[in-house]
């Protein structure tokens, strides 16, 4: 199998990353939002095709943040998308872990996504109702 990880590059956020938000008709986050101006994550790829990325916040607190997780709208090749995706999450948990979090959190509306989560260990807490962000 052919899945491998890497770092998110500065590039990325420009070439592919907007790009996939749009196909999915997504609004994009800010890249000054995103952990360390959009590098502070993973992309997963197939072959030499990007196929997903997602983003690890840290805190102050014993919990990261996994979110932003965004994928290739054209790339189907099965089981191969779906290995991505957990291979991503579970680096993302990870490498949380391996900075010192004993919690991962992540707000996501998606339902095959949040099964994916589930597949690694999390729980689903409340049914998420609202999401709220104040441009300050």
């Amino acid at each position: 199998m052919a899945i491998s990880l890497r770092v998110l590059q500065e590039s990325d956020y420009e070439n592919i990353l907007l790009g996939w938000w749009s196909d999915w008709n997504f609004a994009a986050p800010p890249k000054d939002s995103l952990p360390f101006d959009g590098k502070g994550g993973f992309m997963c790829m197939y072959e030499d095709e990007p196929v997903c990325a997602g983003f690890l916040y840290l805190t102050n607190s014993k919990i990261c943040w996994v979110d932003w997780i965004i994928s290739s709208k054209t790339f189907r090749k099965k089981p191969f998308r779906q290995q991505c995706i957990l291979t991503l999450l579970q680096n993302l948990t990870e490498t949380g872990k391996s900075k010192g979090c004993k919690y991962s959190y992540a707000l996501i509306k998606h339902r095959g996504l949040i099964e994916s989560y589930k597949e690694l260990g999390y729980s689903e807490g409340d049914s998420y109702t609202s999401e709220m962000i104040k441009t300050l």
